[in-house]
């Protein structure tokens, strides 16, 4: 699953993004990444490892709900799409 999530641009200034990525890794475990910053600047980076699905999804939409509360937008969006509604 992948969501990428944007603000919207302010008067000479980059937007900024936030995205949110979660595999399964090669031992059934599941890998939440989240990366956020300016394109083209500095970003900055934390991936966290869960042992079950669910704790992953759940981590996964409490940081999706998180972001959107601050202002951003989805752009782009993979895998789940019906549980997010305004998916590409």
């Amino acid at each position: 699953m992948r969501i990428f999530m944007q603000t919207k641009p302010v008067a000479g200034e980059a937007p900024r993004y936030y995205q949110i990525l979660l595999q399964q890794d090669l031992l059934g475990g599941w890998t939440l990444t989240r990366e956020w910053g300016q394109p083209g600047g500095r970003t900055s980076s934390k991936r966290e490892v869960f042992l079950e699905r669910d704790d992953a999804l759940a981590a996964f939409e409490h940081a999706r709900d998180a972001q959107l509360r601050r202002g951003y937008h989805v752009m782009f969006s993979q895998g789940l799409e019906a549980s997010y509604g305004n998916a590409s």
